[in-house]
C-alpha cells in the first residue's frame, strides 16, 4: 500500500538512527519511528497541527516534501486506547509510548491508529463528476513502523510544497 509522508526537503524521508526527537508513540531513544499517513491531507494536517498552523497567512511560508512510500502488507497492531488518548495532545503521549512498547515487545512492526490530526470524515479525496468533488467521508490513518526500515521505497510527490488553505478546517488542533 502506498502511505505519505511530509518532512523537510534538506533530509531524508525516513530516520535512521535513534536520536529523532519524541513523539506520539516513542520516547527518547526508542527510535527511530516513521510516521506514515493514508492521505496526503492527513500528513498536512499532522504538519500543521503540531506547528499549530491556523492563519491561510502562514502557509505562505511553508516548504514542505511530501513523499509517497510503498509500505509492505505487514500486519501491524491496532492500539487499544481511548479516543481522547489516540486524539490528544503531547499529555496524553506517555499512555500512546506504553502501547507502543508493548507492541515493541512482541515483535510488532509497527501500528496503525485513527490519525489524530485528521477530523473525522475529512480523509475523503475528491472526485470528477461534474467538475471535482468530495469523495465519500472517510477517517484518516497513521501508521507507525519502528525501527530502521531500508526496505522502504520512496517517491517524492514534492519537494518545495505548501498545502491549500482549505485543509486548516479538516486540522483536529491540540
Amino acid at each position: 500500500m502506498i502511505w505519505f509522508r511530509q518532512c523537510d526537503s534538506r533530509f531524508p524521508f525516513l530516520w535512521e538512527g535513534a536520536g529523532q526527537p519524541p513523539a506520539r508513540w516513542h520516547g527518547d531513544g526508542e527510535g527511530p519511528v516513521h510516521y506514515l499517513t493514508d492521505t496526503p491531507d492527513g500528513a498536512w494536517a499532522e504538519f500543521l497541527r503540531h506547528e499549530e498552523i491556523r492563519d491561510p497567512q502562514d502557509l505562505e511560508t511553508v516548504t514542505r516534501a511530501i513523499w509517497a512510500v510503498e509500505v509492505p502488507d505487514d500486519p501491524v497492531g491496532v492500539p487499544h486506547l481511548p479516543r481522547a488518548v489516540l486524539f490528544g495532545g503531547p499529555d496524553r503521549y506517555d499512555a500512546c509510548r506504553r502501547e507502543a512498547r508493548r507492541f515493541r515487545e512482541r515483535g510488532a512492526s509497527g501500528l496503525q491508529a485513527l490519525s489524530a490530526a485528521l477530523l473525522p470524515g475529512e480523509a475523503r479525496g475528491s472526485r470528477v463528476d461534474g467538475g471535482v468533488r468530495p469523495g465519500p467521508d472517510r477517517d484518516g490513518r497513521t501508521l507507525a513502523l519502528f525501527g530502521p526500515r531500508p526496505d522502504l521505497v520512496g517517491w517524492p510527490a514534492t519537494v518545495s510544497g505548501r498545502p491549500g488553505a482549505d485543509i486548516l478546517r479538516k486540522v483536529r488542533y491540540f
